[in-house]
Formats: C-alpha cells, structure tokens, sequence
C-alpha cells in the first residue's frame, strides 16, 4: 500500500501577500490562517490559527526591506509551525535578503548569508524555495535541500515582444556577465558589458564598455537593483556610445528612496521585474512588473508531489 501524501498547507508572512494570494489561486488551494502581530515592543507574535499536524507546510515570505523584521517573523513562523507538529516546512523565499554577504572580502567581516542559512536550519526549515540568488554559492550554504529558481523565462516573455530593433543585452558589471549571456542568447541578441568601479555602498561610476552598441536598443540585465547606481550610470555611458532606446530587467526592484530620482533622470526608458516584493511605483517612470506566481506555485506543487523540480531550471533559449 502507499502512504497518503500529506495535506498541503501554504501560509504567509506580511512581507508580500498578494504574492502569497496568487501563488494559492494558481495551486488551488487556499491560504491558511495565521495571525501576525507585534507586541508594545516590537516582538513579533504569531499564532497559527488551524491544525497542521502531520501536513505538508510552506511558508511565502520574501526577506525584502525592512530585512530584519521579515526575516525574524520568517524564522517564529517556522517555530511555531515546528511545534505545531508539521510533517515538513519549506520557505518559500522568492527574494533571499542578506545574499550579498557570501564571502569574506575584508578583515573581520562575517559571512552573513552563512549565518541566515544557519539560522533557517536551527529554526525547522526542511526545504528552501527560492528565485535568482545574488550569488549562486548560497545555496551550498544550506545543509538542507535548496530550490533554485530563475525568473528569466517570466521576464523573456514581455522582453520579446517590446524588444523589436537590434537589440544588445549588457551585463552592468563583470559578475553579471553569465546572466547576460543567457539573456543574449534567448533574445538571439549580441552582449556587451560595462566596467564599473564602486565609489561606496551607494555610489558606482561606468568607467568603459567592452563591445558595440552604437545604434541598437540595449537590455541591461541584473538579478537585483536597490539603489540604481549602477544601472543609471551604465545607461549613462551606453547613451554616449550610442544606445538607442535602454531598457532594464532585473529580478529584484528592492528600490531604496535614493534610488527613485535617479532612474527619473536616467536615460533608461523602462524597467522590467518581477512581483518577488512589492515594488514600488515611480512617478513619470514606466516600470512593468511581471507575475512570478505561476513559477513559484508550480515549484511549490512539485515539491508537495515529490517530483523534479529541475525542468524549472532551465532557462528557454528558445521562442515562445
């Protein structure tokens, strides 16, 4: 005889709800109930409001500013989920914060993505969820199963259809230059790159080009952008060389308030992302946002079913 699959049950922080709703809609099933508060404080409270015992649990919550309370109400949500007696906990983390910090690039600085992994391990966490790390060495953080999602297919989608002239797709750094290359080969496009140097956390300057891009519209592509220094001053550079009409997609639009006047004033005509957090919308600036739900809910129903997951992977080179 075989065993009954456990009940899926899916709930969700405060981080990105409507995300959550969607990624319900699309699985069928619905969203559980949990209550979220903070006590006088700021201690976070949670309370599962049904019985999970014995059933298949995964928790939505992208770790997207303000970084710490998401990820602290992330790590009592699977507490309280542990103690409730679930058979198995998944974090479903389409935005993964702190992935930044993957290496010791100074003296006495930590490994911090080290630790949230740690931290999701000694919390219950059985399986992690998640879309476009910032450096894919994240994952051999975790001594537990990671998921690793791309939202370039989602992206590619809209891409194809705006993207009509000769198009290049620029990496704004050299580390962003294999996701590049993927985006110019699924766009059938050519690829350049932009050095940059870093001038402090939230100032970069574009000191050059490798390759043409002299009369083509040009895609810049990144997995995240948080204060747009480095997309704005790239499309800067890429305008004196020449670039017709720029445009932007990124995984990520973790925009900070520094970031909103500088992308109205670039020369970069739209940019394109996901609803991985919630984004912001900026006034006179065209920002569209692609839905992730079906990708994740997909994920989800894989997982939940015991099947591969790896066909998800793969990144369509081909046309839709």
């Amino acid at each position: 005889m075989f065993a009954l699959q456990p009940e899926m049950k899916i709930f969700s922080g405060t981080a990105n709800r409507p995300l959550a709703q969607r990624i319900c809609d699309y699985i069928g099933a619905p969203l559980g109930q949990a209550t979220i508060s903070s006590f006088p404080d700021g201690e976070t409270y949670v309370r599962i409001e049904e019985n999970i015992r014995g059933r298949d649990v995964f928790i939505i919550q992208p770790t997207c500013p303000p970084t710490n309370d998401h990820l602290m109400e992330l790590l009592i949500m699977v507490d309280a989920a542990r103690r409730a007696s679930a058979d198995r906990i998944t974090a479903v983390i389409p935005f993964f914060g702190y992935a930044r910090q993957d290496r010791k690039d100074q003296p006495r600085v930590p490994i911090t993505a080290k630790l949230i992994a740690n931290l999701l391990n000694a919390a219950g966490v059985s399986r992690v969820l998640t879309m476009d790390l910032h450096a894919q060495q994240v994952q051999g953080f975790f001594d537990i199963p990671v998921d690793h999602l791309y939202s370039m297919p989602v992206l590619i989608k809209y891409l194809r259809k705006k993207l009509t002239r000769k198009t290049v797709v620029v990496s704004p750094d050299v580390g962003g230059l294999k996701m590049a290359s993927a985006y110019s080969q699924a766009l059938r496009a050519g690829l350049a790159i932009v050095a940059k140097e870093r001038r402090s956390a939230t100032e970069t300057e574009a000191l050059y080009v490798i390759g043409e891009v002299e009369e083509c519209d040009v895609l810049l592509a990144d997995d995240l952008t948080e204060t747009a220094g480095t997309l704005t001053s790239a499309a800067r550079i890429l305008k004196e060389r020449g670039a017709l009409d720029i445009y932007a997609a990124v995984a990520h639009a973790v925009l900070v308030d520094v970031a909103l006047p500088r992308l109205q004033k670039s020369e970069i005509k739209e940019l394109v992302t996901t609803n991985s957090i919630p984004v912001r919308t900026i006034e006179g600036f065209s920002v569209q946002v692609q839905c992730v739900s079906e990708l994740l809910g997909e994920g989800m129903k894989r997982i939940h079913n015991d099947e591969s997951v790896s066909s998800l992977f793969k990144i369509d080179n081909g046309k839709t």
